[in-house]
């Protein structure tokens, strides 16, 4: 009898049901990396923006999948709108057709529910099943082209989208987004438990929201307290990919759609980090 296959924390993993949807056939994407937390608030989103920035920045085509269904902020925050999303192939009697993705100027792809709303104010008000539907739609129905690498902002916690995501869409690592004073507490720890459930690989944590730089000396101002990234990266068999700042002129460029031109130096150990994935 075969010796079951275990994780590398001694444990069997549990059987995870094969769901997985093809893509446009248009798309051809390389690698597909989610960004994950376990709880809201933590700025996952800025996070998914910065490492697009670092693929572009590193010649790297690249791709934001805005998976946050009921809470997009990815077109805002790159300045595009649904009049950049393109349809092709809509048949005489108007339906059918392949989505084009929105592109930001500098050429990151985007594709989000709020390109698709009419007023970007809209809720969506829908329940999990029909979320879930969209996700895998932003999959089959795009028609994606060349692209390096796909970043997946994912809503927060471990629900629909997050499994849907897991079980659907072929993922090929996790980052685990988090703050100083979530890092000794349980959330990174759901994360984490639910990414070895689903055997997806966590290539690493960032902290973020970390320290505010003294404007005049540069002394780092632990807000939340002493970070513990390091050790909680140790624990969890990863690594501390970034522990990164409270940056007011960051959270300027969000607000007016100008993220792709922030300049800053983050992220930096994802260029150890991703090639592992090749």
């Amino acid at each position: 009898m075969a010796e079951e296959k275990k994780t590398p924390d001694g444990k069997i993993p549990m059987p995870v049901a094969n769901f997985k949807v093809d893509a446009n056939p248009g798309s051809r994407v390389k690698k597909m990396i989610g960004v994950v937390s376990g709880k809201g608030g933590v700025g996952k989103s800025s996070v998914t923006g910065l490492c697009a920035l670092w693929s572009l920045r590193h010649g790297y085509r690249t791709g934001i999948m805005d998976c946050d269904i009921t809470g997009p902020s990815i077109p805002r925050m790159f300045g595009v709108t649904s009049d950049d999303i393109g349809v092709e192939g809509v048949r005489p009697d108007g339906e059918g057709g392949t989505l084009i993705p929105a592109e930001t100027s500098t050429g990151i792809k985007v594709m989000s529910m709020n390109l698709l709303m009419q007023n970007e104010e809209q809720p969506v008000v829908w329940r999990g099943p029909i979320v879930a539907g969209i996700v895998k739609q932003f999959w089959t129905d795009v028609k994606w082209g060349d692209v390096d690498y796909m970043f997946v902002d994912m809503p927060p916690g471990t629900g629909d989208v997050p499994l849907t995501v897991f079980q659907s869409l072929p993922v090929d690592g996790i980052i685990i987004v988090t703050t100083p004073q979530d890092l000794v507490s349980m959330i990174v720890k759901k994360a984490v438990n639910m990414a070895k459930d689903m055997q997806i690989p966590i290539l690493g944590i960032v902290e973020n929201m970390s320290y505010v730089p003294c404007p005049h000396c540069g002394e780092k101002v632990y807000m939340f307290g002493e970070s513990h990234a390091d050790e909680v990266a140790k624990a969890e068999n990863t690594v501390l990919i970034d522990s990164l700042p409270i940056d007011p002129k960051m959270a300027q460029a969000m607000d007016g759609g100008t993220m792709e031109f922030y300049e800053t130096q983050a992220l930096e150990k994802l260029s150890e980090v991703l090639p592992k994935l090749d």
